[in-house]
């Protein structure tokens, strides 16, 4: 069965991001949540995609130079309206919950354009904490920063992020002691997919928000999507087993 991860929460749906989004993938359905991490000016680990705050709150500046209490005052921008109090969540409090469920975690660590000391360890060190070390999946463009991770922790798995077309991505994948890789949806064809998998490693395409592509996807098997949409690809699975299944 293909696993589905909620792209920053359900993205499409609720602010990314936010325990709200957390809390709307869950309620969805989907198997896994995936985030993005960065360093606040402390050393706090924070939810956020952007370098900067500025799309996603009503401030300015780089995460790197705000501090943790100065990042969760910001009010985070809330599209859909939902009339929750909204904040940048610190790591620790997504693990928090998810010490109360069963779903997966891919995190994307945000080490590609700043460079953040000791994330890894700090990440790490908090998976640990909080025995997470069998459902987290580490992720991200910055392919040494991954190989640090499994250098610190082995036993948690690391999936390079990619855009372009990559030649033979499981030989690469097993270069880097990966079992998976995380390759943008519109540079992997069916058959790199089916091959990758063949090669024992993973598959899990992001941005899958087309129902076609999510249908294409888990008719092949695939691995897993990354969607910003889980309620629909739920939907979508169970369509698509029905159908597989006679139904």
């Amino acid at each position: 069965m293909t696993v589905i991860f909620a792209h920053r929460g359900s993205a499409g749906t609720r602010p990314e991001n936010t325990m709200e989004a957390f809390f709307e993938a869950e309620k969805a359905g989907a198997d896994g949540i995936e985030l993005d991490i960065q360093l606040s000016k402390d050393g706090e680990l924070v939810v956020i995609h952007d370098e900067t705050v500025n799309r996603t709150t009503k401030g300015k500046g780089y995460v790197k130079d705000l501090t943790f209490a100065e990042l969760q005052s910001l009010d985070v921008v809330d599209r859909f309206e939902t009339g929750k109090p909204l904040s940048i969540p610190a790591l620790e409090e997504v693990f928090e919950w998810l010490a109360q469920n069963q779903l997966l975690c891919n995190i994307e660590l945000k080490t590609a354009k700043v460079d953040y000391p000791l994330i890894e360890e700090k990440a790490v060190s908090l998976i640990r904490a909080y025995h997470l070390e069998e459902r987290v999946i580490f992720s991200s463009f910055n392919h040494y920063s991954i190989i640090q991770c499994y250098r610190l922790a082995p036993e948690v798995e690391i999936a390079p992020l990619y855009s372009e077309v990559m030649f033979m991505p499981w030989v690469y994948a097993k270069s880097i002691r990966a079992k998976a890789i995380h390759p943008r949806l519109l540079t992997t064809a069916d058959w790199i997919i089916c091959a990758t998998m063949n090669h024992g490693i993973a598959v899990r395409p992001y941005t899958v928000n087309k129902a076609k592509d999510m249908r294409r996807l888990f008719k092949i098997g695939c691995t897993a999507i990354i969607t910003d949409f889980p309620e629909i690809a739920v939907q979508e699975r169970k369509a698509e087993r029905e159908k597989a299944s006679g139904q």
